[in-house]
């Protein structure tokens, strides 16, 4: 009886299919193996697409003449540094004994790329291949991944995705990245005196720097606009609370031109103006016009996808998008969560019915105390099936990232911002099963004269969820934090006055102490920081007019979860972006915004999300068997060719210098010489 053979992505995971397959086998190089199985692995990629040279070595420099580069058969080959463990892989692929391949790799579009390359290039033929797709590395969940594993070529359209994105990114960075600097390399190193100044683009990537970029600049072109305010301060029962007066219909200043929106003026002396109109009648009182209670739930937040636990990861623990993400990576091989690079922020309805036996093992899991255990015995976890914290429709790969309730024996052996951002985690994901919290709101309307002042108050009444929501290490309970982010809309008040204001009925009449001015001004935007950019990659459909096409990226937005983190850390090190590692605030450089410059003169399409999200629509059809490769293919190329021939015959060197000179104000000169924003 033939052998089988699982081929792991890394050695790490290797290792806990031999766990689960009970394979104490002997440990050979590269491999291990038992009478009935071998379990062998990847580093990541062991196989990579051939630069143009290996197609041609006319091809090394970089001339027009060889422009555009659009080869018929694309050439791969094994990464030197890695070469030993792939014919360690390949002699077992095509071993005679080995009778079915199990691909185990990571389950989604890049592991399934890691393995095509892989037995591409070992020639396997005449063997069974069978893709294993898991969720989390439990033994149960490898076990069932096994058992249940489909025949490959279920997997052939997604293979396809995969190798188009890679020749896509390939192709574009390639064309567009050479053709760039020889038109324009040369005017950005003389200007920044430099000897050599390539230029670098790519899909993904350049549309992030335009995003920055554009931001930075209505940011310096933000011109701050004054706006003031008019207060009444109210006394009831002995407590006092504001009214903000808005001119809405009925006001003598109802859409008046002097209104800066409509609870402000534009100028002071308006709003001296009508304090004195309302001051002419004194004592000041107002008229209660309208007195509206109710209560409101708010239930928990949605589960963490790996944008929305980057985003929190940056707030709180001021770390960056790819340091999050391996640990994230390094919690899923420990078997502490499930798999990090998800997009989805809900379960399955499969995963639903068995979740208790995650809650269960979070009972061992001291820094939340007896929270799981009251959820087991209340039982809240066995409706959730019919909440939105479920829903199959909103899952492609992978649900979203939650704790196993396994693995816990090796916690303490991780870094503290490991354990921190496992505890953030499990709190995320107990909170669903918890009732919502409950505050108590109360809006008033009052009347002086013909205006109208508005007061909004909100309590906490029951903590619901809040009570588990916040991590041990924090300064602030959730509840804190909640009312402090709705301070601006709602006046947190004690008892005592809420008590008071319970009371109050339409027609009461209140004593007003004072009427005030309180100036305020306009914000401009705030710069992007990592983790604010992370989300902003995930739904930069917002940022899209055409409606199929913002559909399209909603939900995948623009890179994937697996390659952001990735795509930030590369615009860092090319120095086309800054990242202050202290507050994670991202800024260009002056060699960004002057490729940002080139670019827009040249390939405007590079900077906008729409070019990112139609190929991104194309990927998805293909791997849906909606479109063949070659109509995708076709369409590539089509794009590639016109583009580079467009900027090869384009001449925009002397508009430029007026660009570069523009951005250039905002930086100032280091004792390197370098420049750095003012």
């Amino acid at each position: 009886m033939g052998k089988s053979l699982y081929i792991a992505e890394k050695p790490s995971v290797a290792q806990e299919f031999a766990k689960a397959l009970k394979i104490n086998g002997q440990r050979r190089d590269g491999y291990l193996e038992s009478e009935d199985a071998v379990v062998t692995w990847c580093v990541g990629h062991l196989v990579t697409m051939s630069y143009p040279e290996k197609y041609d070595i006319r091809y090394k420099r970089w001339s027009f003449d060889t422009l555009p580069f659009l080869p018929r058969e694309f050439k791969y080959e094994v990464i030197p540094s890695v070469k030993k463990q792939f014919d360690i892989v390949k002699g077992l692929l095509n071993r005679p004994d080995v009778e079915t391949i199990y691909v185990c790799t990571d389950s989604g579009r890049e592991g399934e790329y890691i393995y095509r390359l892989v037995a591409q290039m070992a020639g396997v033929k005449d063997k069974s291949q069978k893709r294993v797709w898991i969720d989390s590395q439990t033994e149960e969940e490898i076990l069932r991944g096994i058992r249940d594993a489909k025949d490959i070529s279920e997997y052939d359209n997604l293979s396809a995705s995969a190798y188009l994105r890679a020749k896509e990114d390939y192709l574009m960075g390639i064309n567009f990245s050479r053709v760039l600097t020889l038109r324009y390399g040369n005017s950005v190193s003389s200007y920044l005196k430099t000897k050599y100044q390539a230029i670098s683009v790519g899909r993904v990537m350049t549309c992030v720097l335009g995003m920055v970029v554009r931001r930075e600049r209505e940011i310096r072109s933000f011109v701050k606009t004054p706006f003031y305010r008019v207060l009444s301060s109210i006394e009831l029962e002995g407590e006092k609370f504001e009214g903000e007066w808005r001119a809405v219909e009925g006001s003598r200043y109802f859409q008046s031109p002097y209104l800066y929106k409509e609870n402000g003026f534009k100028e002071k002396k308006h709003a001296e103006e009508l304090i004195a109109r309302l001051s002419e009648k004194q004592p000041l009182t107002c008229l209660v016009a309208k007195v509206e209670r109710k209560k409101e739930n708010k239930n928990a937040p949605l589960l963490f996808n790996l944008a929305e636990l980057q985003n929190v990861c940056s707030k709180l623990f001021k770390i960056s998008p790819d340091e999050t993400l391996r640990i994230t990576q390094e919690l899923y091989e420990k078997k502490l969560v499930t798999y990090p690079r998800t997009d989805a922020r809900v379960l399955s309805t499969a995963v639903s019915k068995e979740i208790y036996k995650n809650i269960s093992g979070l009972r061992r899991y001291g820094a939340i105390g007896n929270a799981a255990e009251e959820i087991l015995q209340t039982g809240t976890y066995k409706n959730i099936a019919k909440t939105r914290y479920v829903n199959d429709k909103q899952i492609t790969d992978h649900y979203a990232i939650i704790p196993t309730g396994q693995g816990l024996n090796v916690l303490n052996s991780l870094s503290l911002t490991s354990q921190r951002v496992y505890e953030t985690i499990v709190r995320r994901f107990l909170c669903i099963f918890c009732p919502p919290a409950v505050y108590q709101k109360v809006s008033l309307t009052t009347v002086m004269d013909v205006e109208s002042f508005f007061s909004s108050f909100r309590v906490l009444m029951e903590e619901g969820y809040l009570k588990y929501a916040t991590n041990s290490f924090a300064k602030k309970s959730a509840a804190d934090n909640r009312q402090e982010q709705n301070d601006a809309e709602d006046v947190s008040c004690d008892r005592q006055l809420l008590d008071a204001l319970q009371k109050l009925k339409k027609n009461d009449i209140l004593t007003v102490k004072s009427l005030s001015i309180k100036e305020g001004e306009t914000s401009p935007p705030k710069r992007y920081n990592s983790g604010s950019m992370i989300l902003a990659m995930e739904n930069a459909g917002q940022l899209i007019e055409d409606e199929e096409l913002r559909a399209q990226i909603k939900g995948s937005g623009i890179g994937t979860s697996a390659t952001r983190a990735e795509i930030l850390k590369k615009l860092f090190s090319i120095k086309y972006l800054a990242l202050n590692k202290k507050t994670q605030v991202i800024t260009p450089t002056l060699l960004g915004e002057m490729i940002f410059d080139v670019v827009n003169c040249s390939i405007r399409q590079l900077l906008n999300p729409e070019l990112t999200a139609s190929w991104e629509k194309g990927l998805t059809y293909v791997a849906e068997g909606s479109i063949t490769s070659q109509e995708y293919m076709d369409k590539l190329e089509r794009f590639v060719r016109i583009r580079t021939d467009q900027v090869e015959q384009s001449n925009y060197q002397y508009a430029l210098r007026q660009f570069f000179d523009a951005a250039a104000v905002n930086y100032k000169k280091t004792s390197t010489g370098r420049k750095i924003q003012k």
